[in-house]
Order: structure tokens, then sequence, then C-alpha cells
């Protein structure tokens, strides 16, 4: 049993506290909010509380109805995860839709640009979830990617910044990474996922050459990163990237079956957070020093 599921059975209230972050969703609600967080750092825009607010909500909203739509699978992959939802499911579903009709409102009555795009999170969430599209072998990694990928995007939009070259460079490595991520969290899902006939890349594979894959994957995306910023077509800051890039190959490598929610919920989804606190830190707060 590993370090991240013992943690998880025990009285720890740090541990506690955690868990609850991560099956609520407001840990990965959070983490979207760091992605247009870090876009904003990045494309040298000011950070505002609006277009923060309406990514988080639109990401409370998505993964509370995947939540409630993948309860049968999350029985057999993550049953903590599936008691917790059978108890406060319907409940935070209840206040995503609430966050989400406040941003949609909002969007529609001060005539934010791409107003309809906000449609576009719920279109991917119906597809992940009810159409049968995850079934198709890296379908629904790569909808897990456009959907994060959508969030640089957005921002270029709501700022007016879109098609801008930095934006799109941004919004391209959020989608590839968020892919490469998707795919080391399908190794925890791998019984259910073969037991209904789910195609994923640890069930065609194994979680041995998936970690390999993955690890690859992310170390050559950093390494792209890191000659983009070495041939000056970017600011030096991007190099954050390679850092992000080198997180995602190391916990890879890590990846196994018997990693509970800790490990899958916390050391997984909470790398958006550190990258845009290390934007911020090398932007704003050290230059202060």
């Amino acid at each position: 049993m590993s370090h991240f599921e013992q943690s998880t059975r025990t009285d720890n209230p740090l541990a506690q506290a955690l868990l609850f972050l991560v099956h609520s969703n407001l840990l990965i609600s959070t983490a979207a909010t760091s992605i247009a967080v870090a876009t904003m750092v990045l494309v040298d825009l000011p950070i505002r509380p609006v277009p923060l607010f309406i990514v988080f909500a639109v990401t409370m909203f998505v993964y509370s109805f995947n939540r409630l739509a993948d309860f049968a699978e999350d029985r057999q992959n993550v049953p903590d995860r599936a008691a917790f939802v059978s108890r406060y499911g319907k409940v935070l579903l209840a206040a995503g839709i609430v966050m989400y009709l406040a941003a949609g409102a909002f969007v529609a009555l001060r005539g934010v640009p791409g107003a309809p795009a906000l449609a576009l999170p719920l279109v991917i969430a119906l597809l992940y979830s009810t159409v049968g599209l995850k079934r198709i072998l890296l379908v629904k990694n790569l909808l897990v990617g456009i959907a994060w990928g959508l969030i640089p995007t957005g921002v270029g939009v709501y700022y007016g910044q879109f098609p801008d070259a930095e934006i799109l460079f941004v919004a391209g490595f959020v989608t590839a990474i968020l892919t490469i991520a998707a795919v080391v969290f399908d190794i925890k899902d791998i019984e259910g996922d073969s037991e209904e006939g789910i195609q994923t890349v640890p069930v065609l594979v194994g979680p041995a050459w998936t970690r390999r894959l993955a690890a690859s994957a992310a170390a050559l995306l950093g390494a792209t990163v890191a000659v983009v910023v070495a041939a000056d077509v970017f600011d030096p800051i991007y190099a954050v990237m390679t850092g992000y890039a080198g997180y995602v190959a190391v916990y890879s490598l890590f990846a196994t079956r018997d990693r509970g929610p800790l490990f899958y919920g916390f050391v997984i989804d909470s790398e958006q957070i550190w990258f845009a606190l290390a934007l911020i830190a090398i932007e704003y707060v050290l230059p202060a020093l």
C-alpha cells in the first residue's frame, strides 16, 4: 500500500482537508484558475478577478457534472471519491450550476467578446461523459487537454489578445501537457476501464510503458520550450514551463495503480498552482526584494 493511499485512511487533519479539496473539485477549479493567472503573467496582462471567477465557475460546474456522470465507474476505480459524491455530489453540482449561470449572465450582460464560447466546456463535458467518445483510444485524453487549452484561449479573447502568438503558444503547451497528465491519470482507472471496454493507453500497453511514454513526452515538451526560449522567440520567463513539464515527467514515473487520491488528486492536479505561483514570484515578488 502506498504512502498516499495510507494517508487517506487516517484521521490526519491535513490529509482529510486535502481530500476534501480534491473530492469537492475546489482544488481542480483552483488549478484551472491558476492556468488563467499563469497566462496573464506570461503574456503581460493585468490580473483581474472577473476572468478568474469565470474560469473557476466553469471548472466547478463541469467537474461536478462529470463526477455524477462517472459515478458508476468511480465506484470501481475511485471508491472514496464515489462515496463523497454520493453524499455531496448534487449539492456541489447545484453550486456549480449557480456559478456557471452567474458567469454566463455576467458575460452576456457586459458584452464580453466570445461570450458564446462559454458553452464549449459544457459541450466537451457532454462528449466526455455521455456520448461515449471516451471509449476511443486517446480521445478522452485529448478532450481533457483541449478543454484546458481553452483557458489561455479564453483569456486571450477576454483581453482582446487572441490570436496573439504568445496566447497560442501557451494554449498549445497547456493542451499538450494536460493531455499527457490525463494519460497518466488513466493508470489508476485501468481495472475499471478494462472491464467497461474503454480503450486507454494503460489498458493497451500497460502501466509501465505508459509511465515511460508519458515521461518521455513531457520531457520532449519541456525541451521544445527550452529551445524556443533559447532562440529568443519568447521572454525568458517562459522557461518556467520547462519546470512544469519536468514536474509532470517526474510524477509520471511514480504513477502506479495503488497510489491513492492524494497522489492522483493532489500531486498530479496541483501542478498548475505551483506553476502560477512560480511565475508570480519571478514577475512580482523577486523584483521587489
